[in-house]
């Protein structure tokens, strides 16, 4: 039989790098101060698993897999190590953090040269395994790769077999799923499928009714699709822009069957192929690239913000970690907010002002931002800085900031003269700007005029939030000294009070900006729209949770973007439905955390107010049809319990202006996971397109308490593909379920 290893790093057979990791070494794995112990790390022979054993006798090995690996971080990069491990010992340490949870593997090698050997050797392995998957390399089809599989030529594979051909022919299968279809099909009970036998577990496994009815109605040559067969369906159902060539690079990229695709055919098989991979997914593809205009001032574009983003929990204890601004910048996050305050040792802290929740040094925060802020997109950073030091940990805070961040921290306007707006995503790529209060004008910048207007400031408008809900209430605002060195760093993002639009027309420059709570925001966009779009069209403003919400819970975005309020901060490390509504809003556009507004929160002749539709380009009125036809391995909500099967229904959601927004809903299906069929139609009026946001939640149905949470997708109206789709289901915290999705048909069309 061929060992998965074969089958899965093909083209990797030979290298050293993987003769490395088979043959392992001693790593102390570190978890504190005073656990530190020595265990031999090796990669097992399927090339999927690393296995390490205790010195306990009676202790089980432990493993994890290559494929739940979310990256390999070389240095004292994680908390652990820093707290546990000597600087001196920096390149002899790692860390493996794992996908979907914060958890992670603290090692320290012999020497460099082996810590950067198991580094570079993972780092090799896991872009093999991405690029396989990626690349959807599928040389052979299920029945010959069987029995290329099958060594001695017996005809008979365990489900242990089956399991890493289904992988090697990049089937994903949940293993409940696989196991339940494995017993149906062994009617002999040997715990081995013979030759008819593994024929009918791969049609189980891949036996869709639904598309078998698509397939045949447009198969009319010899039984399979030809390039002109599936040119039809891609003209009239996917209602695309296809033309023959497009048909056949389709046939090329997911047709299995050799002799098929000489022929120019695209069989079931491949048919299935196809609908399950990018083209055939709901989501637009080429909206995975960075697609729009990223030339246009800063605020004309909606930027993905995090607040409190230090916090791994509520924000009355929970712990405050570096780890937490790794997490936002990772989901390209782009605006990230610093709670400073006095440490101990003069070095200032971050942590949430008047509470239990621990406490971070500015220094180390600054350093992971270094290090993680441009590895999913190139655009710039905002550090929002709530400011509570004094003039001397100020003075610390901006040496840490132009030291550490260098030439990258934006420290004068990018022109010789004093501009008039705000600069570009393009013009800004792999800069930071520091968000915070500035003593005097910008002009003062090439003026040499450097009079400070006044020594004091008033605290930001979200700290004198928190101390209104603290012991420490005061009647007035309170004012702090601030440093020149700190305000001399603060470009395109000074922090302004709030004093009305009428106020800010007057008074406020372009690069002056308010923060807003929450409550007072959504209630401006609810009487004063209009305005407040054109306030946002030449100024930023950024919007945060009420102090009250002590949980970390969200409010909705969603009416502060109708505004073109750009910077709406949400708590990222709380996995909500808002957080789902800005995870779909920034999908697009290469994932890169700037969407560029639509052109009517953008041009000063706009009279757009979303609460009141009147005519005009905003205006587009559409009817969105959706048939939730089908699921495809929706995982189990109680993996405890054995028998228990999912009752699962849809919600399908319209998230835009008031007049679009919507949600209909499925019946449930009883006991049916697998393959539950629902050919179930809504329709929904829109009439702001380019606004709204089309949110899926798939539900386990309970008739005695609250439905339980089985996957999620959200994306922009703008961005969905028409006709027969799979749409990808995602866990609360916005991570893929590999093999799960949902079968739609999208129609979106002009109101008559």
């Amino acid at each position: 039989m061929e060992s998965e290893g074969d089958s899965r790093i093909d083209g990797l057979k030979d290298d050293d790098d993987l003769q490395f990791l088979l043959a392992g070494t001693k790593l102390i794995k570190i978890r504190s101060k005073s656990w530190q112990k020595s265990r031999y790390f090796s990669l097992m022979e399927d090339c999927r698993t690393i296995l390490y054993s205790s010195k306990k006798l009676f202790k089980k090995d432990q493993t994890f897999l290559i494929d739940d690996i979310e990256s390999v971080r070389k240095g004292r990069q994680t908390e652990g190590l820093q707290k546990y491990t000597d600087p001196s010992e920096e390149e002899m340490c790692f860390s493996i953090m794992f996908k979907g949870h914060n958890k992670c593997l603290d090692f320290m090698a012999d020497s460099k040269e082996e810590a950067d050997r198991w580094v570079s050797s993972l780092q090799k392995l896991i872009n093999h395994v991405d690029n396989l998957n990626k690349k959807q390399k599928r040389e052979h089809w299920f029945i010959s790769c069987m029995r290329k599989a099958d060594k001695n030529k017996d005809n008979k594979l365990t489900l242990k077999e089956l399991k890493h051909l289904l992988r090697h022919v990049n089937i994903e299968v949940n293993d409940t799923y696989a196991e339940e279809i494995f017993k149906k099909c062994d009617t002999s009970n040997s715990g081995t499928l013979e030759d008819l036998e593994i024929e009918e577990f791969y049609n189980h496994l891949t036996k869709r009714e639904e598309v078998d009815v698509i397939y045949a109605k447009y198969a009319e040559t010899q039984g399979e699709m030809s390039a002109g067969d599936l040119l039809n369906f891609l003209l009239n159902e996917q209602r695309e822009q296809a033309t023959m060539e497009s048909a056949l690079k389709l046939i090329e990229k997911y047709e299995l069957d050799e002799a098929a695709k000489q022929k120019k055919h695209m069989t079931k098989d491949g048919f299935i192929m196809y609908l399950n991979q990018e083209d055939g997914s709901i989501f637009n593809p080429a909206h995975s690239l960075v697609y729009q205009d990223m030339s246009q001032p800063l605020n004309h574009y909606f930027i993905s913000s995090s607040h409190n983003t230090y916090l791994m929990e509520d924000q009355l204890k929970g712990p405050s970690s570096t780890e937490g601004y790794v997490n936002a910048l990772m989901k390209s996050c782009r605006c990230v907010e610093l709670d400073c305050w006095d440490g101990p040792n003069g070095e200032p802290v971050i942590y949430h002002g008047y509470t239990l929740t621990s406490k971070v040094l500015f220094k180390d925060v600054i350093r992971a931002i270094k290090d993680y802020a441009f590895k999913t997109s190139q655009y710039p950073v905002i550090l929002s800085l709530e400011n509570h030091c004094t003039v001397e940990q100020q003075k610390l805070m901006a040496h840490h900031l132009i030291n550490i961040l260098g030439s990258a921290l934006v420290r004068k306007p990018l022109g010789d003269t004093m501009p008039t707006n705000l600069p570009s995503p393009e013009e800004l790529k792999g800069k930071f700007l520091v968000k915070g209060k500035r003593l005097n004008k910008l002009d003062a910048v090439f003026s040499n005029n450097n009079t400070v207007e006044e020594e004091t400031v008033s605290e930001e408008d979200e700290a004198a939030d928190c101390k209104e809900n603290s012991q420490k209430a005061k009647s007035k605002k309170s004012k702090i000294k601030l440093a020149t060195e700190l305000s001399d760093i603060v470009i395109y993002c000074k922090s302004v009070h709030f004093g009305g639009f009428e106020h800010a027309k007057d008074n406020q420059s372009f690069y002056e900006m308010s923060s807003l709570k929450e409550s007072k925001a959504l209630q401006l966009a609810d009487t004063s729209a209009t305005a407040f779009i054109h306030h946002n069209m030449d100024k930023l403003t950024r919007i945060y949770p009420a102090g009250s919400r002590t949980d970390s819970s969200n409010y909705n975005p969603v009416p502060l973007w109708n505004v073109g309020c750009q910077i709406v901060a949400l708590n990222f490390q709380t996995h909500t439905k808002e957080m789902q509504l800005n995870q779909g809003r920034f999908r697009p556009n290469g994932f890169c955390g700037y969407i560029l507004k639509p052109a009517f929160q953008r041009s000063l002749s706009s009279q757009f107010n979303p609460q009141s539709l009147t005519n005009g380009p905003w205006l587009q009125k559409k009817i969105l049809h959706v048939m939730v036809i089908s699921a495809q391995q929706l995982p189990k909500v109680n993996k405890d319990k054995e028998k228990s099967i999912v009752d699962p229904l849809v919600k399908v959601e319209i998230q835009g202006v008031a007049a679009d927004n919507a949600k209909k809903m499925t019946n449930h299906i009883e006991n049916n996971g697998f393959n539950p069929m629902w050919n179930e139609k809504f329709e929904f009026p829109i009439s702001v397109p380019e606004l709204a946001l089309l949110l899926f939640v798939v539900e386990d149905y309970d008739t005695a308490s609250q439905n339980d949470h089985i996957g999620q997708y959200c994306l922009p109206l703008t961005s969905v593909q028409n006709g027969y789709r799979q749409v990808p289901l995602l866990t609360k915290k916005g991570v893929s379920i590999p093999s799960a999705g949902l079968f739609v048909h999208i129609m979106l069309m002009d109101q008559q």
